[in-house]
């Protein structure tokens, strides 16, 4: 029952922008990939709280754990996570508090400080990564293999235009 009212719901959405002007394949694309990213957002906060953790805090783990054992900046991080320098300040202590996060100075620049993750924050980054695996993958289970790389791949083009259209 749920997918056909997401179903539904979706089919709504597009009908609506589509009344109003939008061209019926854009508005399809982007009411789907709002409302796949709308419910996994839901999932994640879930499952988030299930291992202590904030969406922000989610976030600055992936980050770092992307950066693997490369020097990050809290103002880096702040950018990268789209929050504002204080309010990474203030997760960085939290998180540090909790043992997730460490803080070194940049011995090139002492006014510079570096964020690295903690072996708990490996842990805990480890753990939301196998614990999400499966809904993540019952995502996508609808599509083959080729599928899903088809569509991984036209979602990379369409991630790497908005580039061009961020410059207009």
């Amino acid at each position: 029952m749920a997918r056909r009212s997401a179903a539904q719901a979706h089919r709504r959405a597009v009908a609506a922008y589509v009344a109003d002007g939008g061209q019926e394949s854009v508005q399809r694309v982007l009411t789907a990939v709002y409302g796949v990213t709308k419910r996994l957002d839901q999932w994640y906060t879930r499952e988030f709280a299930d291992l202590g953790l904030t969406h922000g805090e989610w976030a600055v783990l992936a980050t770092l754990a992307r950066a693997h054992e490369s020097a990050v900046t809290p103002s880096q991080l702040a950018v990268l996570t789209s929050v504002g320098p204080s309010s990474m300040t203030h997760r960085l202590d939290r998180m540090a508090a909790r043992g997730l996060v460490e803080r070194s100075p940049d011995p090139a620049n002492r006014t510079r400080t570096h964020v690295r993750l903690t072996a708990k924050g490996w842990d805990v980054f480890s753990a939301a990564i196998t614990e999400g695996d499966p809904v993540e993958s019952d995502t996508l289970r609808g599509l083959s293999t080729e599928e899903r790389t088809e569509l991984a791949r036209l979602l990379e083009t369409v991630i790497a235009g908005l580039d061009d259209v961020d410059a207009r």
